[in-house]
């Protein structure tokens, strides 16, 4: 892209909210518009544009997303030049049609199955005319740093009764092969260390593609076709997001047995009782998840589990939820999300009868909170004294001086917490052997050693 061009057709200003899987999809959109000539803006003081790209997994979120947007309006408004919004993702693909009536502030709104067409709303909005049809780039990322997220695949099956996800990213889709391939290669290419491979559902990647043909059929195989596609390269491979019916004997033997892939485990379980998990509609029992893990932890060594506890849940029981808290204090779980249940339009839980009062629903979150801190802080101590592999993703100023800023194999990017050394050390990077000598809470501290 030609300097003249990106000054003619203009800047754009991104602000993403929600997960990671998000973040993909505005790496998309910013490589679509940048191969269109678009630069990007640090400031929306200096933009022609800017783009939200917004969360509603919860009713909370979807509150973050729209607050986010009428704060950028305001800004915009007092004393910025005229800066046209555009909202993507999740907030218009769930309430659509009502949108522009609420939020006239924004231009112009865009789902997530229409963010590959983000370039001609741009266009349209700020006036720019191409004589021929605007580049597309052949693989859409512009990730720079250590960790790229791959999304696999999009929407889910599920239909978890508390759930609007599918109603949002519609149904389970996985994204081929070849695709994902290219990806890789090219974030590998970019100096990527760690590649997250994630999706709504990614233990069951593959089974709407066809089953003939070489290449990978399913998770398991692709995270060996990954591996594969990154060697000679020194790269950590990672996969979230796993259900507890998708860890397969093929997919346990997989993580276990390729060195590329990182024995890091996220199933978000979110209860464990039977009658409640029915109730949320999903399948399993407190017995059931406890052989599981147990098994994982037999056959991985090392095995690292993260998961994830929804609290409060139409009709959950004291004693239920003493259930889940004292599940988690056994199985020793080495993270934790804790989510308090909000009623979320369209979905079957927002209509049950015994929903929880909003102070009892607090109370029993905190309670999980404390006990998931007090497991994670206590795994993460456990780690001191150990030598492990951390990537270098950054450096921070201190006021001690600049400090290096890395994560260690057992910390999920953004998610588990992060490793301190000595800025001298090393450069960002960099993958280097560290020697835990310290922590607190989530994090650690430690020095490289040769």
């Amino acid at each position: 892209m030609s300097e003249s061009l990106a000054n003619a057709c203009g800047a754009i200003y991104y602000i993403t909210l929600g997960c990671a899987k998000n973040e993909v999809d505005t790496d998309r959109m910013r490589s679509l518009l940048l191969a269109a000539g678009y630069a990007v803006a640090d400031d929306v003081a200096d933009a022609d544009l800017a783009i939200v790209n917004t969360c509603s997994f919860l009713a909370s979120a979807t509150e973050e997303s729209i607050e986010a947007t009428l704060a950028l309006a305001e800004e915009v408004a007092d004393g910025v030049r005229a800066v046209p919004i555009v909202m993507c993702g999740c907030v218009p693909s769930r309430y659509g049609s009502d949108l522009p009536a609420e939020l006239p502030e924004v231009a112009a709104f865009v789902r997530t199955d229409e963010e590959d067409g983000i370039v001609s709303v741009v266009d349209e909005l700020l006036g720019v005319k191409r004589g021929a049809p605007a580049f597309v780039p052949e693989v859409k990322r512009t990730v720079e740093g250590t960790v790229a997220y791959v999304k696999i695949s999009d929407g889910c099956n599920r239909f978890c009764s508390f759930c609007a996800i599918p109603y949002i990213r519609g149904r389970y889709h996985s994204r081929p092969w070849s695709e994902i391939q290219d990806e890789v290669r090219d974030l590998v290419a970019s100096g990527v260390r760690e590649l997250v491979l994630i999706g709504q559902d990614t233990g069951i990647w593959g089974e709407d593609l066809p089953q003939e043909g070489p290449g990978p059929h399913n998770l398991a195989q692709l995270l060996v076709a990954v591996s594969q596609t990154v060697r000679p390269e020194r790269v950590w491979v990672r996969v979230l997001y796993l259900q507890p019916e998708g860890m397969t004997d093929e997919l346990i033997a997989a993580i276990r047995d390729t060195p590329e892939v990182l024995p890091y485990i996220d199933i978000p379980v979110q209860h464990c009782n039977a009658r409640v998990l029915k109730a949320m509609n999903r399948t399993g029992s407190e017995e059931e998840l406890e052989a599981l893990f147990a098994r994982l932890r037999r056959e991985i060594p090392g095995m690292i589990i993260r998961t994830t506890y929804l609290v409060g849940f139409p009709g959950e029981t004291f004693e239920e939820h003493e259930q889940m808290l004292a599940f988690m204090d056994r199985i020793g779980f080495d993270y934790t999300s804790v989510f308090a249940y909000s009623p979320e339009d369209g979905t079957r839980a927002a209509r049950m009868d015994d929903q929880l009062d909003e102070d009892e629903k607090l109370e029993r979150t905190q309670a999980a909170i404390d006990l998931a801190e007090s497991l994670g802080f206590a795994a993460t101590a456990a780690h001191v004294g150990e030598t492990a592999e951390v990537i270098i993703d950054g450096i921070e100023e201190t006021d001690d001086g600049p400090e290096f800023i890395g994560h260690a194999w057992f910390q999920a990017p953004d998610s588990d917490g992060a490793v301190h050394l000595d800025a001298t050390e090393a450069t960002v990077g960099d993958m280097v052997t560290v020697e835990f000598t310290d922590s607190f809470c989530y994090e650690l501290v430690g020095h490289v050693i040769d």
